[in-house]
């Protein structure tokens, strides 16, 4: 599908190598917290209860026997576009060709009675494609299709418009779930799917207006894909590719193999707000080359054990956060319901690690080292232009690069007791920092120029937090460490009207 690899974008920074001992981290590289416990806050345990859809065909629907085998996709191709179609109690199966599939017409609804499947037997590689918009799925079971890494189950071809709802997404291969524009998803169970549990990827133009709301997001990137293929940048509970507008809220993503959720490559204008993120092995959220957002509300706890805990047995000193922004930041001249990154009113609590501000010097518009390889900013339309000798001068300087810039931390309570995370160092910090640009050769980027950018020239800012436990700060780069004092005094003057109270728990 062309979907494109990305690394950490770590490989040029100079990191500094430890001893597996002086991390302090007791429990072993790979392990898991335990499941998470439903949640206190009024986000629903979908998967556990899902909601049952009608007992009876409502009017004038056409209904569908479980025991002929094929027959959805024979009734959904014999009807005109708009019909509803109601799938009776029991397994319903696809012909057994893998390419075998539903093709929706335009308007075509399909609704499950209480205990209907549409199983995929580990042969059928899609549910439900095609390019008819405007579909709805209710109430419905999908599990048991294969579809091949990056693909999607339902909604294979991402059309528009479509509506998941009170629907169980489980148990399949890729992704349970694509998108397209408009499309809305909301009080389903995205669930052990082996590489996302919705991939928000269009191949050709961009999704807009995306509501992801109510679901339950859990246990996906079963296949544990960065494992079978180091680097790739293709897990978690949901992948986000060039969506411009999204809301995100009232969701509980939790115990997904790597991030909760990722924005990845020239998103804009999202809001994720009042959501649960707990125990996924990776970050909670990572925002990277994209832009304006707000986030807010959320309750994040338990996150980047796993992740977090590897690098640092592994020596490196990077602050892995559970907020990751890459490469990401305001921008007024792209329109959006904000013009900077937003993070505020959060709850962090027993995280590995806080919220990290970081640029890769190397990576920009034409750099072999953009690991969103022909990809550039959306700020410059002609990609060629980001080459010497014009990219040394304005605008392109600003505009080839994207920038961690203008990003407001408030109003956030970040509690850490290390006793709980267990670790004695490297799970402690908030990050804002670079690398020392290197490459290539004819990048306008090298040395400090962007550590200092990103440090103290581009509005990055906390303030007005409360902090619990023993936190550190890290500025400019990975081996400047400070303490509270020194990350609110010159020359950083970070986090000022924020409390500290350096004792673990509370």
């Amino acid at each position: 599908m062309g979907i494109k690899r990305r690394h950490w974008a770590l490989a040029a920074a100079p990191l500094a190598l430890a001893l597996l001992a002086t991390t302090g981290c007791e429990s072993t590289p790979h392990a898991r917290a335990k499941p998470a416990a439903a949640p206190s806050t009024p986000v629903a345990g979908v998967c556990a209860k899902p909601a049952a859809g009608p007992a009876k065909a409502p009017a004038g629907a056409v209904s569908v026997d479980p025991a002929v085998v094929g027959d959805l996709a024979a009734k959904t191709k014999n009807s005109p576009p708009n019909t509803t179609f109601w799938l009776r109690p029991g397994k319903h199966r696809l012909d057994p060709d893998r390419y075998a599939q539903v093709i929706p017409k335009k308007g075509d609804s399909y609704l499950g009675a209480p205990g209907a499947v549409l199983d995929g037997r580990k042969k059928n590689q899609y549910a439900f494609g095609g390019t008819a918009s405007d579909v709805t799925i209710r109430y419905l079971t999908v599990q048991g299709f294969v579809a091949p890494r990056d693909e999607g189950v339902v909604n294979h071809d991402s059309a528009d418009g479509w509506v998941i709802e009170h629907a169980t997404i489980q148990n399949n291969s890729g992704a349970g779930l694509m998108a397209g524009a408009r499309q809305r998803v909301r009080a389903s169970c995205l669930r052990d799917n082996g590489q996302y549990g919705m991939n928000a990827y269009k191949a050709t133009g961009r999704i807009s207006g995306l509501v992801v709301e109510g679901n339950e997001i859990v246990g996906n990137n079963t296949d544990d894909w960065e494992r079978r293929q180091e680097g790739c940048g293709c897990t978690g509970g949901i992948k986000f590719w060039a969506v411009n507008g999204a809301d995100v809220r009232g969701n509980w993503v939790h115990d997904n193999r790597g991030a909760g959720l990722w924005a990845d490559t020239n998103n804009n204008d999202f809001r994720i707000e009042d959501n649960v993120l707990e125990a996924n092995d990776g970050a909670a959220l990572i925002y990277e080359t994209s832009y304006n957002a707000v986030i807010r509300g959320n309750t994040i706890r338990r996150n980047n054990w796993v992740e977090g805990r590897r690098y640092a047995d592994r020596g490196d000193t990077f602050p892995f956060a559970t907020i990751y922004l890459s490469e990401s930041g305001g921008e007024p001249r792209i329109r959006a319901r904000t013009d900077k990154i937003e993070i505020y009113r959060n709850m962090l609590e027993n995280n590995w690690s806080g919220i990290t501000l970081w640029e890769n010097a190397d990576r920009f518009c034409n750099s072999p080292a953009n690991t969103s390889s022909g990809d550039c900013t959306l700020l410059v339309k002609n990609t060629h232009r980001c080459a010497q000798p014009a990219i040394a001068t304005a605008p392109l300087y600003a505009d080839c690069r994207w920038k961690t810039q203008r990003v407001d931390i408030h109003g956030n309570r970040f509690v850490l007791d290390k006793s709980v995370v267990d670790c004695t160092v490297k799970c402690d910090r908030m990050a804002v920092l670079a690398n020392y640009g290197t490459y290539p050769d004819w990048s306008p980027y090298q040395g400090e120029r962007v550590a200092e950018a990103i440090t103290g020239k581009q509005h990055n800012r906390w303030h007005d937090n409360v902090y619990v436990g023993p936190w550190k700060f890290v500025a400019h780069d990975p081996s400047r460490i400070l303490d509270f004092g020194q990350w609110q005094s010159t020359p950083y003057q970070q986090d000022a009207g924020s409390t500290f109270r350096a004792q673990d728990g509370g």
